[in-house]
């Protein structure tokens, strides 16, 4: 299942992104793909929102993961700096990935092996104006098929 939006502002993606954090269950994969400055991190707090959490969030660059807690944990990657994907052992990634929170990794391309095949792919381009994104959401596994088609 394939979705579509574009979007005109950083308001409009962070809407796109509650949506898409109202309807994620426990254990969910979100890879969010982009160059950077693209708006992964504005998507993520607008996510954040949609799971009813209140955190302020920020690129977790410096720190790989970032955890919001609320009723659904939130783990937000970013592993844009990491130079080999066995740097994600260390912090004992699986606990994250398989665990009861919902994961979303920034620069997924970068830990390809780790990431689970069952996942919802999100890939996000500039537009014409300085503003304006499209972002393309694809559900991987049947579990996500239902999420993406709530999207409309």
């Amino acid at each position: 299942m394939k979705m579509s939006f574009k979007t005109k502002s950083p308001i409009e993606t962070e809407k796109i992104g509650f949506k898409l954090g109202n309807l994620l269950k426990r254990g969910s994969i979100v890879l969010i793909s982009g160059e950077l400055g693209v708006g992964k991190t504005v998507l993520t707090k607008g996510i954040a929102k949609g799971m009813g959490i209140d955190d302020y969030v920020t690129s977790p660059t410096f720190m790989i993961v970032n955890e919001h807690l609320g009723d659904i944990p939130l783990y937000h990657f970013d592993v844009y700096r990491i130079d080999d994907y066995t740097e994600l052992y260390d912090i004992g990634y699986e606990e994250y990935f398989y665990g009861d929170g919902v994961c979303v990794i920034e620069w997924p391309e970068k830990i390809k092996p780790l990431i689970p095949k069952e996942n919802i792919f999100i890939r996000m381009n500039m537009g014409d104006t300085f503003d304006e994104r499209t972002i393309e959401i694809v559900s991987n596994g049947e579990k996500y098929d239902e999420v993406v088609k709530e999207m409309k």
